[in-house]
């Protein structure tokens, strides 16, 4: 992606030109599947959700917003990586209404984008402590969002939230540590009716 024409584009959306999205589409829809695929990467192989499809959701709900105000690509990121998050928190919902909490989103918190297995969680309870915590720690809880949910590297995250990597290496490690901490002590992370 060209990050200079990304964020002429954007700003040009961000100022009511509607027919910059025709120009944009291209250029970070491809960046959307990517980010999309490599967070499916890490959830359990009998889930619902394939990567177009959790692009093609995110994507609409981007494009569709009515007033965008989307500063440069790491901005655009940045709200890219919670709508993500929306949209996994939206669907593991559906999922479990339909089937009154028996058959909830699973999905494994990792070191990072492309490393070592973590733990297996549920999205909802993921959602719910995330919630929690970014009531008390809002930057870290930016982190876990973009590499989470976005699935971005370290060093994009850097980029993105406008700091060093290595505060975002300290920002990841103690979200994970508390994240951790929270789901193992209350129990959030089995999924209903699991046993050990």
């Amino acid at each position: 992606m060209v990050e200079h024409d990304v964020t002429l584009l954007l700003r040009a959306l961000s100022d009511g030109k509607r027919d910059a999205l025709d120009q944009l589409v291209p250029l970070v829809y491809d960046e959307i599947r990517r980010i999309a695929a490599r967070h499916l990467k890490r959830e359990r192989v009998n889930h619902t959700l394939q990567p177009t499809a959790l692009a093609n959701e995110a994507y609409l709900k981007l494009a569709n917003q009515d007033d965008p105000r989307w500063k440069d690509r790491a901005h655009f990121m940045r709200v890219a990586a919670l709508v993500i998050r929306n949209v996994l928190v939206d669907h593991a919902r559906a999922r479990n209404r339909e089937k009154r909490g028996g058959d909830r989103l699973i999905v494994t918190l990792v070191e990072d984008a492309v490393g070592d297995t973590g733990i297996d969680l549920d999205i909802l309870a993921l959602d719910q402590a995330l919630e929690q915590f970014a009531a008390d720690y809002p930057d870290e809880a930016q982190v876990v969002e973009l590499r989470y949910f976005g699935g971005l590297t370290g060093e994009e995250a850097a980029e993105a939230l406008g700091v060093t990597r290595r505060t975002v290496d300290r920002r990841w490690t103690f979200a994970r540590a508390w994240l951790f901490r929270r789901l193992k002590h209350t129990d959030a992370g089995k999924p209903p009716g699991k046993e050990d």
